[in-house]
C-alpha cells in the first residue's frame, strides 16, 4: 500500500505543485526578481500536502488517488480544521513557486488550479462522499468548512 500511496504522489499533486511550475517559469517572458520568502510558502506547503497524504494513509487506509481513495472518512489532523487541506496544500505550494520567481504565469496557473480544485470538489468529490460515507459525511460538512476553518463547530 505505501508504493501505491506514493505513486499517487508522485503523479497526482507532484506534477501539478513540482513539475508544471518550473516548467511554467520558463516560458514566463514577464517574471519579476526572484523573491527568497517563496521558499518559506514552498515548504510549508510541502507540509501541509505531506501531513494530509500521511493522514489518508495511516487513518483513512487508502492514498490521494482517485482509483485508491481512503477507505474511511478521515476526520484527523487537518482534517478537523477544513474539508480539503491537501489542495490547500498543493495551492501554497505552487503560490510559493509564483511568489519565489515573481511569476504572472504562475500566479495565473494557481488561480486556475484553485478554480479546478473547487469545480471538482463540488461536482464530483463531495456527491462521492455523500454516497460513501453518508450520515458521516453529512456530520463532517455540517461542521468543518471546505476551504477555511469555521469559527465555531
Amino acid at each position: 500500500m505505501f508504493l501505491r500511496a506514493l505513486l499517487a504522489f508522485l503523479l497526482l499533486p507532484g506534477l501539478a505543485a513540482f513539475v508544471a511550475p518550473p516548467l511554467l517559469v520558463r516560458l514566463d517572458p514577464w517574471r519579476g526578481v526572484p523573491i527568497a520568502a517563496g521558499w518559506c510558502v514552498i515548504v510549508l506547503g510541502t507540509l501541509l500536502l505531506l501531513w494530509c497524504v500521511r493522514d489518508f494513509y495511516l487513518s483513512g487506509k487508502g492514498t490521494l488517488a482517485p482509483w485508491d481513495p481512503p477507505k474511511k472518512l478521515v476526520v484527523i489532523g487537518l482534517y478537523r480544521l477544513v474539508r480539503n487541506p491537501m489542495y490547500v496544500g498543493v495551492l501554497t505550494l505552487v503560490a510559493g513557486w509564483a511568489l519565489l520567481h515573481a511569476s504572472p504565469l504562475l500566479t495565473s496557473y494557481t488561480v486556475l488550479l484553485a478554480i479546478g480544485f473547487h469545480l471538482r470538489v463540488i461536482r464530483y468529490e463531495e456527491p462521492w462522499l455523500a454516497e460513501q460515507f453518508g450520515d458521516d459525511w453529512q456530520r463532517y460538512r455540517t461542521h468543518v468548512g471546505r476551504w477555511w476553518p469555521r469559527s465555531s463547530p
